[in-house]
Formats: C-alpha cells, sequence, structure tokens
C-alpha cells in the first residue's frame, strides 16, 4: 500500500472513530433528559373551583409530585363552562408534559354523547393516564322525610308519574344521569330541577323542597353531619366503608347492584415519550398511596382506585358505553 492509500484509509478511520464517539455521547444525553422530565414548573389544570374534594386531591398530587421532581408544581382552577375552560387552557399549553389536567367522568365519558358540538376530542386531545379516586353517590332525603327506603320511593314515584322530583346542578353531571338511570331502572318517571349549585341544591333537600338528590359524601356530607339530611342508601355494589350503617340500594328495596359513581382522572398530551408518561404515572401513583394522602381521601370520602393502564381503558370504555345508553334512552343533548 502506497503513502496516499495509507493516508487515506487513516483519516477515514479518524473519521468514523470521531462519529461513533459523537453517536456515544448523544445517547446518554438524550437518555439524561428523559430522566431529567421535569426541567421547568409544572402546570395542573382543574376545572374545579378552590375549596372542593377534587381541588384538595390536585392539590396533594401537586405536593407530593413537587417533592419527588424537585421543581414548583402548581394548581391552576379554570372553573366553568362545563369544564371547558379547562380544556381550552390544557390543549393551548404545553404539548411536553408540563401542562397536565384533571378531568371528571363526565368529560371522558358522558360529554361525547351528550354534546352535540363538543370543543375537545377524547381520542385526539387526551391520554386518560390513571384515575385518582372514585367516589359513590348516596340518595339523599331530608331528616323528616318519609321515605324510609328506596322502596318507599320508588312506591310514590310509580303511584304519581312525573310529580316526584330531584335536582342535580347541571344537565349531564354524574347526579343527574344516575338519577336518569335509576329512573331507567326502577321503570319510574320523575322530574329533574336544575339548581345553580350544590349548596342550594342539598339545601332545597334538607327543607323538603326536593323529595331527594343524589349526593356524594363530600358535596352532601356537611349538611348530613349537621343533621339536616338523611342518606337512604348508597348507590354502591356494597356498604361504603365510611357510612357502614347505610344500606345499598339493593339492600333498601331497590335493584340490585345499582351504582352510581363518580372519578376523577389525570390526563395527557398525546404523543408524549413513553419514558414520560410513565414518569408521570409512576410517581403520581406513589403518591396516592401514602398514608396522609390516604387519611385525606377518607375525609373527602373518596375511596382510591388502583388499576393498570389496560384495565383503566377497559373501564373508561365501560362507562362511555353505560353513559351513552342513559343519554339516549333519555332523549338528552346539549349543543
Amino acid at each position: 500500500m502506497n503513502d496516499t492509500s495509507t493516508r487515506k484509509t487513516t483519516r477515514r478511520g479518524a473519521g468514523l472513530a470521531t462519529l461513533a464517539l459523537a453517536a456515544a455521547a448523544l445517547l446518554p444525553t438524550t437518555a439524561l433528559a428523559q430522566q431529567a422530565f421535569p426541567t421547568k414548573p409544572v402546570r395542573i389544570i382543574t376545572p374545579f373551583p378552590v375549596g372542593g374534594g377534587p381541588d384538595g386531591v390536585a392539590r396533594l398530587v401537586a405536593d407530593k409530585l413537587s417533592r419527588a421532581w424537585g421543581q414548583p408544581v402548581v394548581v391552576e382552577n379554570r372553573p366553568g363552562g362545563n369544564g371547558f375552560i379547562a380544556i381550552d387552557a390544557f390543549k393551548r399549553g404545553a404539548k411536553d408534559g408540563h401542562d397536565i389536567i384533571v378531568l371528571d367522568n363526565v368529560h371522558l365519558a358522558a360529554y361525547p354523547a351528550l354534546f352535540k358540538k363538543l370543543p375537545y376530542d377524547t381520542a385526539k386531545d387526551f391520554d386518560a393516564l390513571l384515575p385518582l379516586f372514585k367516589t359513590y353517590f348516596f340518595f339523599t332525603v331530608a331528616t323528616n322525610s318519609k321515605y324510609k327506603t328506596i322502596g318507599d320511593l320508588i312506591a310514590d314515584a310509580k303511584a304519581n308519574p312525573g310529580k316526584l322530583d330531584y335536582g342535580s346542578w347541571s344537565v349531564g353531571n354524574p347526579v343527574h344521569l344516575g338519577s336518569e338511570l335509576f329512573e331507567s331502572a326502577t321503570g319510574t318517571q320523575m322530574e329533574h330541577i336544575v339548581y345553580k349549585e350544590t349548596t342550594q341544591l342539598y339545601t332545597s333537600v334538607a327543607t323538603g323542597e326536593l323529595a331527594f338528590a343524589l349526593g356524594s359524601s363530600a358535596t352532601a356530607g356537611p349538611l348530613q353531619r349537621a343533621n339536616k339530611l338523611r342518606f337512604l342508601a348508597a348507590a354502591a355494589p356494597q356498604r361504603v366503608a365510611a357510612f357502614p350503617d347505610v344500606p345499598t340500594v339493593g339492600e333498601s328495596g331497590g335493584p340490585k347492584g345499582f351504582e352510581v359513581i363518580g372519578w376523577n382522572a389525570i390526563a395527557v398530551p398525546k404523543g408524549l415519550p413513553a419514558s414520560v408518561t410513565e414518569k408521570i404515572k409512576r410517581d403520581i401513583e406513589k403518591g396516592l398511596a401514602e398514608p396522609d394522602v390516604l387519611e385525606k381521601f377518607k375525609s373527602f370520602g373518596y375511596e382510591p382506585f388502583p388499576t393498570t393502564r389496560p384495565q383503566f381503558d377497559e373501564f373508561v370504555a365501560s362507562e362511555t358505553k353505560r353513559f351513552t345508553d342513559v343519554i339516549r334512552k333519555a332523549n338528552v343533548s346539549l349543543d
């Protein structure tokens, strides 16, 4: 081999070695970037107002993540507009995982069937990562109500079609749709009264203005603890641990297995790297399992909702079908 060939081979070898070193240097940098998430403050957008149970859970999660990540994690409340204000802020926000959102079960499972024109697409705009909690609803009546069992309520509704009324705070929320489901399951027809806010709703139950309303221990609990409301039955598959003396709907003369559940979930933008998605999910799950969080859940009347991604996807699909069936049967729709 002549000198020229030797020099070319040497240069080519040196060039390949340089490229190999450069490529090797990029690998740990990329891995480090993924491991380092988050690299700036994280925003948890929520459609719920300050002070309620869902807001309290969001703040617990923010505190746990901030400690785990060494970055500020702030809760931004964007209530109103059926949650659309919060969802719009999320859609316009960061797409790299530094903006995440809390969604109610109706946002994911009911609104697609309820609204003719929905300002978001659950399949394209969100990746529903994991549930935060679940809560079962109770049939609430006034303390001095004539209804002692769900059987009494059903009998009165059947004897007076369309005259017995119940309430909720809007069309299409879990309380409204759960009540529609109850009508369907019992073959009754009742009147839905819409109130502006939950406080007004449950006060009307307490005074006897309304026959009943479904309510969670977080929303109706204060009046129940003040002995102004009575929990007639739990719309749950078994008695709720925090209220062992309250029978299930089936035990109280109603349909067996009748269930009305509320749940919140964390969603992230579509298309995040798997490493980022798994980090967010793993660290939230770890925070939710800590004793102080579980104790706080009890005070809200919430239950942990541990599940795998495939199981949660199946659950959301089943909830979507259940809500869709109720909405279509009740012929309810919104623009």
